[in-house]
């Protein structure tokens, strides 16, 4: 684990801020990379002089911007009906799309903003967007306002609980001390996300039909 760590950590260094735009760009699209594992050690080679913090959240906005703008048009172009047919093959199953959808119907412009902090629509919400062709100056407001926080929130955070530990990529055991000194920070971020996760299923869970008359 901590040799799948210092690669990744190296890998994040070496890429530079095309690497983070790179990264988030894919986060935000239909690619499964977490904006937890960009950002973060991103922050971490921010401390240690490799980056600026303001830099990593302003790479890191960049990319998740190029992505869910790319999301849009793609959605847009190609309609509904392919991306119910085909969305399975490229992680996005029509259970996951109708939850976005749902969402999006719910809190219209707002929706967008709030997804870019949330599991679950946070890479999807650019599709429903595109199928109805939401205005794209509005959505790329949303869109730039709520990934700037977020990225900012998980900057932050990586800061906070690893970067100022130089030594934690040579020493899997001070690694193992950092994260148990810390370890209230790495749960309580667990425990938000784990939350939102729950809110965000109940909010996107499909309507229950209305009874019937007389029953």
């Amino acid at each position: 684990m901590h040799a799948f760590v210092v690669i990744w950590f190296q890998w994040v260094r070496d890429w530079g801020y095309p690497g983070i735009i790179l990264l988030m760009a894919m986060e935000s699209s239909i690619f499964p990379v977490p904006s937890e594992l960009v950002i973060p050690p991103a922050a971490y080679w921010a401390e240690q002089g490799r980056y600026s913090l303001w830099g990593v959240v302003l790479a890191g906005t960049v990319g998740s911007y190029l992505g869910a703008a790319a999301t849009y048009w793609v959605a847009r172009w190609v309609g509904r009906p392919l991306v119910i047919r085909y969305g399975r093959y490229f992680f996005v199953p029509e259970a996951k799309l109708l939850r976005a959808e749902r969402w999006l119907a719910r809190y219209e412009a707002g929706s967008v903003f709030f997804a870019r902090l949330l599991p679950v629509v946070r890479h999807l919400i650019g599709i429903p967007a595109g199928l109805v062709r939401m205005n794209f100056t509005i959505y790329s407001v949303m869109t730039i306002i709520g990934s700037a926080i977020w990225c900012g929130i998980l900057a932050w955070f990586g800061a906070q609980v690893i970067g100022d530990q130089p030594q934690l990529l040579d020493n899997p055991s001070e690694m193992v001390n950092v994260l148990v000194s810390r370890f209230h920070w790495i749960a309580g971020l667990a425990l938000a996300l784990a939350i939102l996760y729950i809110l965000v299923m109940r909010l996107t869970a499909k309507p229950q039909a209305a009874s019937e008359p007389g029953q």
